[in-house]
């Protein structure tokens, strides 16, 4: 497919304070409408696009005037929509068009970021999310907290999340802590000071029974 059919010319009508918006910032990147249109049509997806506000067309009263250069209008002036032309690839249309460049105009105002990450990869705000998510899920498993502390072998067992009646050795029950302990200790983001004393509590209360 040859580079002329694979693109297609846009009348893009537009308010004339957007048109010469969009052409300084063009002057300015030193390049130009369409290339502003098709550098956002790279990176964000249709669906952010199509997200995004349409600046629509101009009111009734925006109107700017050319002179004809051809036909039997010749030298005659002519009153039209303010637009802006740009060659996109075959499939687009002159309201994506639009709103990619309102998208520009908003990028370069810093109204709005561009966040680049790796298809499938997690942004900042939905891993704290997650984050968040997974430490009000500790919180509900994880036993309460004993009141009048770790008396006996049997709240210590529960305390570390042993079944009733099991009969864990030493190493089983110093490998539940650790595992446990990443978890609760006060320094890891899902941390509780009293939690942590607990399970120091339970692994004291084992320890001296005889193993």
């Amino acid at each position: 497919m040859t580079r002329g059919r694979s693109k297609h010319s846009h009348t893009v009508h537009c308010s004339s304070h957007f048109r010469d918006e969009v052409l300084a910032l063009a002057r300015r990147r030193n390049v130009n409408a369409a290339d502003l249109a098709r550098s956002v049509l790279l990176l964000l997806s249709s669906e952010t696009i199509a997200a995004a506000p349409d600046p629509g067309e101009p009111g009734p009263s925006d109107r700017e005037t050319v002179i004809l250069r051809s036909g039997p209008s010749e030298g005659r002036p002519w009153r039209r929509k303010p637009r802006l032309q740009v060659r996109l690839q075959l499939g687009s249309d002159a309201k994506t068009a639009r709103r990619a460049l309102a998208v520009a105009l908003a990028l370069d105002r810093g109204e709005a970021k561009l966040e680049l990450r790796r298809a499938g990869e997690t942004s900042a705000a939905e891993l704290k999310e997650e984050v968040e998510r997974l430490v009000r899920i500790v919180s509900d498993l994880a036993p309460p907290v004993l009141a009048h502390g770790v008396k006996t072998s049997a709240e210590a067992l529960h305390v570390l999340g042993f079944p009733p009646n099991a009969d864990p050795d030493f190493s089983e029950i110093r490998s539940r802590f650790r595992m446990l302990a990443a978890i609760h200790h006060p320094d890891s983001g899902t941390g509780s000071h009293q939690r942590m004393a607990q399970l120091n509590q339970a692994v004291e209360v084992l320890r001296r029974r005889d193993y």
